[in-house]
């Protein structure tokens, strides 16, 4: 089989299931329908995902079983078609069963921004409105009875029950364009963070997934975004999307999903970005970690994902270990920190207080931007706190503009790194935002955006996440150069993040 264009300027994208059933993705003019085609009654559905697993649109014939069935998710999001009735909707999973009828996916009912936030809620069974989320929370405490005493007892799963790929038909959907469509007539990553953030949670329930339960009784959160790295810098505001992603690794209660997103254009797909993702399994309360099922890889590619699943994991632990908050410079990285003290001194003077500027550089303190947000109910995720997707596009947004305001023309993002989810954020918290260019070195520019709450009954603040941005311009841009020795530390981890930046390139 090849893959065959359509009338959208994407390919149909057909899915073997089994020898005798055949799952189809027809794309249409307007992406309007979404359809399973059983080939025959009485035979089992299974798809299994890519030879790592073909990003390239092409049709792959699958004749291994698994239990997750790809209707090539339309994203923004175009999940699983769903039918109360019907066993292969419910359980939103294929098992050994008779599929009989074919299933229409009208857009009006799954194109939106919100799509896949409800049927995160199907899973975990949170209420659609703000003012009975203390009776769906209430109503989950129930479920805590239901999870699994150690990871024993869990079932093992593959790399292949957890694939997902969705498909954001921005050339198709005028509507939905306008909803990504930034002032410079590009895509406002902003979104596609967010978007990112919701597939790696539905990732992680795929792999968790028990269908003799109705709802999931754990609480999966975003811990951390490893790593996002840039593979193209435009990105097509009028030509379709496509993600990909699946569990890669996993621990005893943390889960590691990669995803990846590439774009249609010039007739066939290219890769633009690759994100790693960890997120965390929590009780219904979110009070207490929640183990997770097992993961066995198959075959030395998917070795070589867990694999670098424990490296990632080390690093993690490596670099925490070698904060500059815990511990003192290197020898060298102090070396840097008096050479930048040395060339502010003024050689008229001849003291130590005085200071003066370099040519073509900037103070520290003069190259920061701040917000603030008023978290609302509407930006809440499933679990009734603000959604990790909105704080990173509004840190994002925030370090964009810093760099912007900073260089002189409109930078572009080269990688995201090490965004870590200190604390949940509350629904109606003040929320403070702080970005700060640490790092400079040619064309490019380190940006750190730090968040807290502010409770304005205590006046307390709490750091709840910090986020690393990595921009590139075409020019090259002024010197950052710190005073205080606190600014020093700035500038020296702005450092450490960019060449990890660099090295991953």
């Amino acid at each position: 089989m090849t893959s065959q264009q359509c009338q959208s300027g994407g390919p149909q994208i057909n899915r073997q299931i089994s020898n005798d059933t055949l799952l189809r993705c027809q794309c249409t003019s307007d992406f309007s329908a979404l359809r399973v085609h059983p080939r025959a009654a009485g035979q089992s559905h299974s798809v299994a995902p890519c030879a790592s697993w073909n990003n390239s649109g092409a049709d792959i014939v699958y004749p291994t079983q698994t239990s997750l069935v790809l209707c090539s998710l339309l994203l923004s999001f175009c999940l699983r078609s769903y039918d109360s009735h019907c066993t292969f909707c419910s359980e939103h999973r294929i098992s050994t069963h008779t599929h009989t009828h074919t299933h229409t996916l009208r857009a009006d009912q799954l194109c939106g921004c919100f799509s896949v936030r409800n049927r995160l809620r199907e899973i975990v069974g949170a209420s659609t409105n703000w003012r009975d989320h203390q009776q769906a929370l209430a109503d989950r405490l129930s479920l805590s009875n239901q999870l699994a005493g150690s990871q024993d007892e869990l079932p093992v799963r593959r790399m292949k029950d957890s694939y997902i790929e969705a498909h954001l038909p921005l050339g198709t959907d005028p509507t939905l364009r306008e909803k990504y469509l930034n002032y410079l007539k590009g895509v406002r990553f902003g979104r596609i963070l967010e978007d990112l953030d919701s597939l790696a949670v539905l990732i992680c329930y795929s792999h968790t997934h028990n269908k003799t339960l109705q709802r999931s009784p754990l609480s999966i959160v975003t811990a951390l975004v490893d790593k996002i790295d840039m593979r193209k810098q435009i990105i097509h505001p009028d030509c379709d999307i496509k993600f990909t992603g699946h569990v890669t690794w996993v621990g005893k209660t943390s889960i590691e999903a990669k995803m990846h997103m590439s774009q249609y254009h010039g007739g066939a797909y290219t890769p633009v970005l690759d994100a790693t993702f960890v997120m965390v399994a929590r009780d219904p309360e979110n009070k207490r970690a929640a183990f997770v099922n097992p993961l066995k890889p198959e075959g030395i590619e998917e070795e070589k994902l867990f694999h670098q699943g424990e490296i990632n994991k080390t690093r993690r632990i490596e670099l925490s270990t070698a904060s500059l908050l815990k511990v003192a410079p290197t020898a060298e990285e102090r070396k840097i920190v008096h050479s930048l003290f040395l060339n502010t001194l003024d050689s008229k003077t001849v003291s130590f207080r005085s200071r003066v500027l370099p040519p073509n550089s900037v103070w520290m303190e003069d190259a920061k931007v701040k917000g603030l947000e008023i978290c609302h109910p509407q930006e809440r995720n499933i679990f009734n706190r603000i959604f990790g997707g909105f704080l990173m596009r509004k840190a994002y947004e925030l370090g964009w503009a810093n760099a912007c305001v900073y260089g002189g023309c409109r930078p572009n993002l080269v990688a995201v790194d090490d965004i870590l989810f200190r604390k949940p954020v509350e629904i109606g918290s003040l929320l403070l935002l702080s970005s700060q260019v640490c790092y400079t070195e040619g064309k490019y520019i380190q940006v750190r955006v730090h968040t807290e709450v502010l409770d304005p009954l205590t006046r307390q603040h709490n750091t709840t996440n910090v986020f690393h941005f990595t921009f590139v311009t075409d020019k090259d841009v002024p010197n950052i150069v710190p005073q205080s020795y606190g600014e020093s530390m700035l500038y020296l981890d702005g450092k450490r993040h960019f060449n990890q930046t660099l090295e991953s390139q």
